[in-house]
């Protein structure tokens, strides 16, 4: 069996050293229509410490209803499937109760799947069972993050090229340097993008729900960051720090103008709703206290770009 290595433009060289035209059809961006996305269901989750959010419920001495919890997540594949997106299903594994967190293990691109390496050790092994599951659905790997820590929630296009990638709590310097030596030879740019540790990803205070319209807590995001953000015309929808912890800039966008929240996104919603975009939204509340919302839990496996 030989190896192959994608490139931008779709040209694979196998072990002979041949090489073969191979069309990009993966993730080309972060907005085109989202045709099928990989979910897991939370069927062994319960509350781990590993965020700000999380630990502030455990304080409280809350324990995770899990059969809301189920229900919740039930809503949102229905959601997807509503919408016209092919939803696959990873099989939950016992001894790793994040699983829901789907969109972490790393990173989809035009030419297929970039594994990311985990930091927690309660995480640690999820990568190995969606790289299986990504081999059982035929989605080429591109390459695995081998050094430092890379999670998927750090990972934004701002065009077809170039990547923001945050270093927040899980993703760090080196993880996002190991990052840059993979995807550059395939004609990225990836640009580190440091938040303070307690808003957990960069999808957690920044998101492209549609072509050059983001929701971004810019209290927390750098200064260059909102530079770049507003020299490529983006328009900002606002949100506050403590917004961030309240998941009001994680949800996911779905194309041609629809974006999908949730129900208790109330200001978002309605100003993302004044700007033309068609909001779908579904009831999240109890899943919400485990650190993540509707874009932490969905893996993108295909967008078509417009003209495709």
């Amino acid at each position: 069996m030989g190896w192959w290595c994608p490139t931008r433009q779709g040209r694979v060289r196998t072990a002979r050293g041949e090489e073969e035209m191979r069309m990009a059809t993966y993730v080309p961006d972060s907005w085109s229509p989202l045709k099928q996305v990989l979910l897991c269901p939370p069927t062994h989750f319960s509350f781990q410490p590993i965020n700000e959010i999380t630990r502030r419920v455990m304080a409280q001495g809350e324990t995770a209803k899990l059969e809301r919890i189920r229900r919740e997540h039930e809503e949102l594949v229905q959601a997807y499937l509503s919408a016209g997106v092919q939803v696959e299903l990873a099989e939950p594994d016992p001894n790793l109760p994040y699983m829901v967190y789907a969109r972490d293990f790393g990173a989809c691109l035009a030419e297929g799947v970039l594994i990311g390496r985990f930091r927690e050790p309660v995480r640690q092994g999820e990568e190995a069972v969606y790289h299986k599951k990504l081999r059982e659905l035929g989605i080429p790997i591109i390459g695995k993050i081998w050094r430092g820590a890379f999670e998927g929630g750090d990972f934004w296009f701002l065009d077809e090229t170039t990547v923001a990638h945050g270093v927040v709590a899980r993703s760090d310097w080196e993880g996002v340097r190991c990052a840059q030596e993979i995807l550059q030879p395939l004609g990225y740019t990836v640009i580190p993008v440091p938040v303070d540790s307690k808003y957990l990803h960069l999808d957690m205070c920044f998101n492209i729900v549609a072509p050059k319209v983001c929701v971004a807590a810019v209290d927390v995001l750098p200064e260059f960051f909102l530079r770049m953000l507003q020299k490529r015309r983006f328009e900002i929808v606002a949100t506050t720090p403590e917004g961030v912890l309240k998941h009001y800039c994680n949800i996911q966008a779905l194309g041609n103008g629809t974006v999908l929240s949730f129900e208790a996104n109330v200001d978002v919603n309605r100003a993302l709703s004044a700007l033309g975009l068609e909001v779908i939204t579904v009831g999240l509340w109890e899943i919400l206290k485990g650190g993540g919302g509707p874009h932490c839990m969905t893996f993108p496996l295909r967008r078509e770009p417009r003209g495709s």
